[in-house]
C-alpha cells in the first residue's frame, strides 16, 4: 500500500506514525478474532453477591480511609445527544401534515416510541422551555390544531436554528425538573452525586472527557451552577476536562481494504470510540478513580442509595489492594515460605479471580515468586454488575485468550460469534449486564502510577461498517475503555441493584421513575 509524502505529513500532524497506520490496515486485512467465551460470569462463579453486613463493612472501610487518599471521578461525556432523538428525527423526515394525522402516522409506522413521547410530553424536563419558546414565537400557537402543535414542538426541540437539542452534548441537556421548574442537567447531577462519595476535605474532583467544540458550553454551565451546587451539597468542586486525542483516531478503508480518500485526496480518519480514553485516564493522577457514563444519573432522592453502592465498590477495592500491596512488598523483600506462596496464590484465585497456571508447582521457587508478583502487580478494577433486563451492551464472562489464559472480562455482543452454537448458548446463560460502574486502582504498591497502555489487549478492537458520502467504509474502534483496554487488569465483579443503572439512551428514558420527581 503506497503512501504519498502528503499522506505521511497528514499522519504525523495527527500525532500518528506510519508504522501504527500499517498495523491498523493489517487488522482490517486479517480481521479480528471473536472473544472465546468459556462461560458466563454468574453469582458464585465470578460475580460476588454481598450480604447487608458485608456491604456495611465495606462502606466503613471506605469512610475510614477516604481522607487519606486522593479520589477522582472520571466521566466520559463527549457524545452528542443525536441518538437520543433518533425516532423524532425520523418523524420529522417522514411526516406530512397535509396527508395524515400524527395518530395515523403512529399507527401506520407502529411507532410505540413516538406514541410514548407524546403521551408523556408534559413530564419531560424540557417541556416548559419548549412551550415558552413556542408561545413567544407563534402568537396563535394555542389556537393551532393538535397535529400542528405537536409537529412544531418537535421542530422547536430539534431544528438547528431553534433549540437544537439533537446537536447538544448529552451532558448539558435538561435531564430532571425539580420544584419551581428548576432544571438540572446530567453534568450537574454528577456533581451532586460525587459530593456524596468522592469529596475529600478540600473538594470533590471530577474529570470529564468532552468534545473540544463544546468546551465553552461546559465552562458556562459550571459557572452558572457552581454556587448553587456547592451550597446545596456542602462541597467545593475541582473540575477538569480533556478531549479525545487526535493521535487515537484510526484510518478508514474501503470494503476491499484500500485506503479511503476524501474528495481532495486526503486520507480519511475516524474517532476510535471510548477505548481511546485509556490515554486520557492514563494522564490522570489519583489513588482511586470512579468511572461512570455521563447519562447514568438519578434524581436527588435516589442519590444516597446510589452513592452507598459506590462506597461499597471502593471499600472492596481498598481492602483487596491493601492486601495485594502487602504481598508484593513481601515478595520483593524476603524469601517467602512455601506456605506463604500458597497463601498468596489462594488470594489471587479467591479474591482477584486469577487462574493460576497448572504448571505452577513445577516452577522453581524463584520463578514462582516472579510469577505471583507479576500477577499481583497490575491495576485493579471493581465493577458493579446489574441483573440482565434485556438491555443491549456488554456483559461479564470468563474468556480464554490466544495463549490459553482464562480471565474475567466485560464482553460486548459484537465480540461474540453468534454463528457458533456453543458461544450463543453461553451468551444465553448470561445473568448480568455491565452498567459501566467501576472503581479503579491505578497505582502500584510504591505509589507510582501504572502505565495503563501496557495492560490493553489490542486484539479486542472492533471493525465496524460505516458510510461516507454514500460509500461503504470500514472503521476501526480501539478496544473499549472497560473492555479490551482493561483486559489485563485484575478484576472483581460485584452485583449491584438496578437503581444504580439509569442511563438515558433514548429521550423516553427520561420518563422512567429514577428521572421523575413525583
Amino acid at each position: 500500500m503506497n503512501f504519498s509524502e502528503n499522506d505521511i505529513k497528514q499522519i504525523e500532524r495527527k500525532g500518528l506514525t506510519l508504522k501504527k497506520i500499517k498495523k491498523q490496515i493489517e487488522l482490517f486485512e486479517t480481521g479480528l478474532p471473536f472473544s472465546n467465551l468459556v462461560s458466563a460470569a454468574t453469582i458464585g462463579n465470578g460475580i460476588v453477591k454481598l450480604s447487608k453486613d458485608k456491604s456495611e463493612s465495606y462502606i466503613s472501610i471506605f469512610e475510614t480511609k477516604k481522607d487519606e487518599i486522593s479520589i477522582l471521578k472520571f466521566v466520559p461525556a463527549s457524545g452528542a445527544a443525536t441518538r437520543m432523538f433518533k425516532f423524532l428525527f425520523k418523524f420529522l423526515e417522514e411526516y406530512n401534515i397535509e396527508e395524515e394525522s400524527i395518530n395515523s402516522y403512529i399507527n401506520t409506522h407502529d411507532s410505540k416510541d413516538l406514541s410514548m413521547f407524546f403521551i408523556g410530553l408534559e413530564k419531560f424536563p424540557f417541556y416548559h422551555i419548549v412551550m415558552d419558546r413556542l408561545q413567544s414565537t407563534y402568537s396563535d400557537f394555542d389556537s393551532l390544531s393538535i397535529n400542528e402543535q405537536r409537529l412544531k414542538f418537535v421542530q422547536m426541540m430539534l431544528h438547528t436554528d431553534q433549540l437544537n437539542y439533537g446537536n447538544f452534548p448529552k451532558g448539558l441537556l435538561p435531564f430532571h425538573q425539580y420544584k419551581n421548574q428548576t432544571i438540572s442537567t446530567a453534568f450537574e447531577e454528577h456533581l451532586y452525586e460525587s459530593a456524596l462519595y468522592s469529596s475529600s476535605k478540600e473538594s470533590a474532583k471530577l474529570h470529564f472527557t468532552i468534545s473540544e467544540k463544546f468546551n465553552h458550553k461546559f465552562d458556562e454551565e459550571f459557572q452558572r451552577i457552581e454556587k448553587k451546587v456547592e451550597e446545596k451539597s456542602g462541597s467545593a468542586f475541582d473540575i477538569s476536562f480533556s478531549y479525545q486525542k487526535e493521535s487515537t483516531d484510526t484510518i478508514a478503508v474501503t470494503s476491499k481494504n484500500k485506503l479511503f480518500r476524501e474528495d481532495d485526496g486526503a486520507l480519511h480518519f475516524r474517532p476510535s470510540g471510548h477505548g481511546a480514553l485509556i490515554e486520557n485516564l492514563n494522564d490522570l493522577d489519583a489513588d482511586i478513580v470512579f468511572i461512570k457514563n455521563i447519562d447514568n444519573v438519578v434524581t436527588y432522592k435516589y442519590k444516597e442509595e446510589v452513592a452507598n453502592f459506590k462506597k461499597i465498590l471502593a471499600g472492596i477495592l481498598l481492602e483487596v489492594q491493601s492486601q495485594a500491596f502487602e504481598y508484593l512488598k513481601l515478595l520483593e523483600s524476603s524469601k517467602p515460605s512455601e506456605e506463604k506462596l500458597i497463601e498468596i496464590g489462594e488470594f489471587l484465585v479467591n479474591k482477584l479471580n486469577v487462574k493460576i497456571s497448572s504448571e505452577f508447582e513445577k516452577y522453581s521457587r524463584r520463578y514462582q515468586i516472579e510469577y505471583l508478583a507479576e500477577k499481583l502487580d497490575r491495576p485493579i478494577r471493581v465493577c458493579g454488575m446489574v441483573k440482565n433486563e434485556g438491555e443491549p451492551g456488554g456483559g461479564p464472562f470468563w474468556v480464554k485468550d490466544e495463549s490459553g489464559n482464562i480471565s474475567l472480562q466485560i464482553v460486548e455482543s459484537a465480540q461474540i460469534n453468534k454463528k457458533s452454537k456453543h458461544q450463543k448458548e453461553i451468551l444465553k446463560n448470561a445473568t448480568h449486564f455491565n452498567p459501566v460502574d467501576l472503581v479503579c486502582g491505578i497505582k502500584n504498591h510504591k505509589g507510582e502510577k501504572f502505565n495503563l497502555k501496557k495492560f490493553v489487549d489490542p486484539k479486542t478492537a472492533f471493525i465496524t461498517m460505516k458510510t461516507k458520502t454514500g460509500k461503504d467504509i470500514k472503521a476501526l474502534e480501539l478496544p473499549g475503555l472497560w473492555n479490551g483496554s482493561m483486559a489485563n487488569w485484575n478484576t472483581i465483579f460485584v452485583e449491584v441493584p438496578l437503581i444504580t443503572f439509569s442511563p438515558v439512551k433514548t429521550v423516553n428514558d427520561l420518563l422512567k421513575a429514577p428521572h421523575q420527581i413525583k
